[in-house]
């Protein structure tokens, strides 16, 4: 089974990956060479249709995309939808040492990842493209400083709910198995098995 992932981030479609071969066996990512649609949705959801039309449309493949970010309480809900350009670029360090920055000595220090997971299956022969939606949120506390080296975005700075180390300290699999990314993918392959069928069967 072959399915386009809608992003230019290598970090991301190998985690997909590691995510999703392990809930779909057979399954094969694509990386998408595409352009870049705008992201102009309001919403998490929003905005990973937008990304996985858009890869359809242009490989006509299924595709499945995300949008994801980290939402801070006493920052109003930001960086939200506009995580993976919070300080006016797309550079992992300057974003989360601007929430940093921001926050401050704050003593509430709530937050929680979304992801939305989408997928897009132009070739739905109904006359219109088949399209899904999951959700997943991992709730957590954003720590004084950046700490550990895996992972990317605002992982360094994210503390997940019952752990004591930042998610840049745990490793892949374990971060793939409890984090919003890998709960939104794990909904998604459910899908993605009922619409496809197992590969192996």
């Amino acid at each position: 089974m072959q399915i386009v992932v809608a992003t230019h981030n290598a970090h991301k479609v190998a985690e997909l990956q590691s995510i999703l071969e392990q809930l779909v066996p057979g399954i094969h990512l694509l990386t998408y060479g595409g352009p870049a649609p705008v992201e102009d949705g309001d919403t998490f959801e929003a905005n990973a249709l937008i990304k996985a039309r858009a890869a359809a449309a242009h490989t006509g493949l299924p595709s499945i995309a995300d949008d994801s970010g980290v939402s801070v309480d006493a920052l109003d809900g930001a960086p939200g939808i506009d995580s993976a350009h919070y300080s006016g670029q797309r550079d992992d360090t300057a974003n989360l040492q601007l929430v940093l920055a921001e926050l401050g000595d704050e003593s509430n220090r709530a937050a929680h990842f979304t992801c939305a997971a989408a997928l897009v299956d132009p070739l739905d022969g109904a006359g219109a493209p088949f399209e899904h939606v999951a959700l997943g949120v991992w709730p957590g506390t954003i720590a004084l400083e950046a700490a550990g080296i895996g992972g990317f975005g605002y992982d360094p700075i994210f503390i997940p709910e019952g752990l004591e180390v930042t998610s840049a300290e745990i490793s892949a699999d374990e971060k793939n198995a409890i984090s919003h990314r890998g709960r939104a993918f794990t909904a998604l392959a459910e899908a993605l098995r009922e619409r496809y069928g197992k590969p192996d069967s």
